[in-house]
């Protein structure tokens, strides 16, 4: 009969971050981007804009977009110490990220069948009352950026891994507000070029250069995401770190070794290791406090009956 309580060897898998400040945000420019979403969808229609009914469409999606970063925000928090969640819901952010990427995906293929319709299609347009709308959408643009710009640059930090840790709900929310600027500009630029030079097909164009870049954010965020979400393997700093502090420690050798990331910022590790000396896992625990991005740690230590021990390939 144990007299001791467990409480000293458990630990919180809660590996979420507060992101109040970021959540409130991201509701504002929500609330922003759908409002610029309506007039620039009807001012489109009514002065026949391509450049301009892209800008609208696509906000329609950031729209969604955005309910998806909210979303992830508040389930992630009101299931942190959810059991049924092995590893807490550190990820839901990243799935929240690859989700919006995909939304990005789609919008830039809807951006590309538009504007080649167009290049067949031309329609007239009244140049003064869109450009005014666009410039309207660009200053909304603008502000939701400075609003989502400071958090999405506050999170992200510079281990001594050498790696870049970001949110990556807040950096897909950061990009869509990102894509909505870019293409008010090239909406302006087009409609100025079809006002003052007569080049109308240039509204079609710009269409196809938003979609470019767009779709070249989404590719990115797509990878990085997924990456996490897969358990793909991490940068291998870490694992050389994790390597260099339990093996220069005694004669121990590490015979197989995984690392992944449960949240974001955060990485676990299962560690099977052979020594003639062995002591007990928190031991080992101990010698890895210094890499900072390692959150949960599971260690087997066994008992090395040869000598002396060989030092074995280790697992990715």
């Amino acid at each position: 009969m144990h007299n001791d309580t467990l409480e000293q060897w458990e630990h919180s898998h809660n590996f979420s971050t507060s992101q109040d400040d970021a959540e409130k945000n991201t509701k504002i420019v929500m609330l922003l981007t759908a409002i610029t979403m309506v007039v620039e969808i009807i001012a489109g229609t009514i002065y026949g804009s391509m450049a301009l009914l892209a800008d609208g469409w696509h906000m329609a999606t950031h729209v969604a977009a955005f309910g998806i970063v909210v979303f992830a925000y508040q389930y992630a928090r009101n299931h942190a110490n959810n059991p049924k969640y092995t590893f807490g819901t550190g990820k839901v952010s990243v799935l929240g990220g690859f989700a919006s990427a995909i939304v990005l995906a789609v919008i830039a293929l809807i951006m590309v069948l538009e504007s080649v319709t167009r290049f067949f299609q031309p329609q007239t347009i009244q140049f003064n009352e869109a450009i005014g709308v666009a410039v309207i959408g660009l200053s909304v643009n603008l502000i939701s950026a400075l609003l989502l710009q400071d958090h999405h640059e506050h999170h992200e930090h510079h281990h001594d891994e050498h790696e870049h840790h970001h949110d990556h709900n807040l950096r897909a929310a950061y990009l869509h507000v990102v894509a909505d600027a870019l293409t008010s500009i090239l909406a302006i630029i087009a409609l100025f070029a079809g006002k003052f030079l007569g080049w109308v097909w240039m509204d079609a164009v710009m269409g196809l250069v938003g979609a470019v870049v767009i779709g070249k954010w989404s590719y990115g965020l797509i990878a990085d995401t997924g990456l996490i979400l897969l358990d793909g393997a991490i940068d291998k700093g870490v694992k050389l770190d994790i390597v260099a502090a339990i093996e220069e420690n005694a004669d121990n050798r590490i015979n197989d070794l995984h690392v992944w990331y449960v949240a974001q910022n955060h990485v676990a590790a299962t560690i099977s290791l052979v020594t003639h000396y062995p002591q007990s896992p928190e031991y080992y625990k101990n010698l890895l406090k210094h890499i900072p991005s390692l959150s949960h740690v599971i260690v087997e230590v066994n008992r090395c009956e040869n000598e002396p021990c060989i030092k074995l390939q280790h697992s990715n």
